[in-house]
């Protein structure tokens, strides 16, 4: 016995119409829907991290200011799956030859004396609606220049 399902999906006509506008300016308007909505997540990783460096330890906080200024957003990329991403990340090496990921994670995750301090998990769960608004309005500002 075969068993053939088939299953329609309407999506609504404003959002078919946006997209047939998009035209050959996918490539060029993805990037900036993306970046947008990283910049709302830079800013609060940014916020996250100045909130927890050096507060609650034992001792005096020795911290440079090098791993804030590290931080930063990649520019929109395709991957090999054609999914596009843009990164927040660490600008690599410190000045004195470590490592900004390898505070960050120590910073996030805590190790043996030091008690986990996140600012990255709480920036992406907090900050999820305003970057999805931020590439929504991205979008449509977009869209109403073609």
């Amino acid at each position: 016995m075969i068993v053939i399902a088939k299953a329609i999906v309407k999506m609504p006509e404003d959002f078919l119409q946006k997209i047939s506008r998009l035209e050959s300016k996918t490539d060029e308007i993805v990037p900036k829907v993306l970046e947008a909505g990283g910049n709302v997540m830079l800013q609060k990783v940014k916020s996250n991290l100045q909130a927890v460096i050096g507060k609650g330890t034992k001792r005096r906080s020795k911290s440079t200011g090098e791993l804030l200024r590290s931080i930063g957003l990649s520019q929109a990329r395709q991957d090999r799956n054609g999914d596009h991403n843009v990164k927040v990340g660490f600008a690599e090496p410190r000045s004195d030859g470590g490592s900004n990921a390898k505070l960050a994670n120590i910073l996030e995750y805590g190790k043996s004396g030091q008690p986990a301090r996140p600012f990255l998990k709480p920036a992406k769960s907090s900050s999820k609606k305003a970057c999805e608004d931020a590439m929504i309005a991205k979008l449509e500002e977009e869209l109403r220049q073609i």
